[in-house]
């Protein structure tokens, strides 16, 4: 089931935004501490709670560069570093493109190049796989739809939504699954939050479908899969969460995946998926612990 229910707003947020220094993710209010990093998945510096702006960013250097993964795939990166740093992707259709995992920075000239990379389709929604990845995401669809001309939705899993430090119009909670794009479908298989989402892209990798996991699963070095509750703190999920995350995203075909950062699983991705799963499963069910 798709809901498309809009958050309970509050009045427009001021023109300085606050982000979080660790996490990156905007917020209408400076709390004493994020909320977002406070939490077991996440972690607030041994200095303590810090924040910034954008405009201290873009001060202190920041710039959004673009590179194409394959064709209808573009990288989004900031440097110097933002927060966790994830990479965002913007996935390009004949019809539009959709912003996912959106960055923690964001000025005029990315936005502009964007829009330039999305062309007449614009961009028809941000979203991100969970909270962490959050970033500036009410800022970029603001200086979207001012580019634009149209309103640029952000799309958040309704079991995260409690998640959201800077409340906006601009907001709309979403559940299950929902086709954002034709061949482009946001999906819910939880895990590293209930709410944790993945994109199935049909028309990557040469019509062999392609996965943007988040971290919900992580591209290893090795080019396996894995599956964690807190990947900083080591914290695992169940062998029935991973099993049940794996088949979930099984249900469609996919032959490559990327994860929030730079790992990749070029190809078979989806038997990838399925094998490390049963992995996970095996080693936490203690198959192999006469091997420890």
């Amino acid at each position: 089931m798709t809901t498309t229910t809009g958050i309970a707003t509050t009045p427009p947020a001021p023109l300085t935004v606050s982000v979080c220094r660790t996490c990156a993710v905007e917020h209408a209010e400076r709390p004493d501490v994020c909320a977002i990093c406070a939490d077991e998945r996440q972690w607030v510096p041994t200095t303590g709670q810090a924040w910034t702006t954008l405009e201290e960013l873009a001060a202190e250097g920041c710039a959004v560069s673009v590179r194409e993964l394959e064709p209808g795939l573009v990288a989004l990166e900031v440097a110097p570093g933002v927060g966790i740093g994830q990479q965002s992707k913007l996935v390009l259709t004949p019809a539009g493109a959709l912003l996912w995992d959106p960055l923690g920075f964001v000025d005029d000239a990315a936005v502009d190049a964007v829009a330039g990379l999305a062309g007449g389709g614009g961009v028809v929604a941000v979203a991100a796989s969970h909270p962490h990845m959050f970033g500036v995401q009410v800022e970029w669809s603001r200086r979207l739809s001012a580019v634009t001309g149209r309103d640029v939705p952000v799309l958040v899993s309704e079991a995260d939504a409690g998640w959201v430090a800077r409340p906006d119009p601009v907001i709309e909670t979403w559940s299950g699954e929902r086709e954002v794009l034709p061949g482009v479908w946001l999906s819910q298989p939880g895990g590293h939050f209930p709410g944790s989402a993945v994109v199935h892209w049909e028309a990557g990798a040469d019509g062999r479908g392609v996965l943007l996991s988040g971290d919900t699963i992580f591209a290893n070095p090795d080019r396996t899969a894995s599956f964690m509750r807190s990947y900083p703190n080591r914290i695992p999920l169940s062998g029935a969460v991973v099993t049940r995350v794996a088949e979930h995203v099984a249900r469609r075909p996919f032959d490559r995946l990327y994860n929030n950062f730079e790992g990749v699983i070029p190809a078979d991705a989806r038997d990838v998926v399925l094998r490390s799963a049963a992995r996970h499963a095996a080693w936490v069910r203690g198959d192999f612990d006469h091997l420890t």
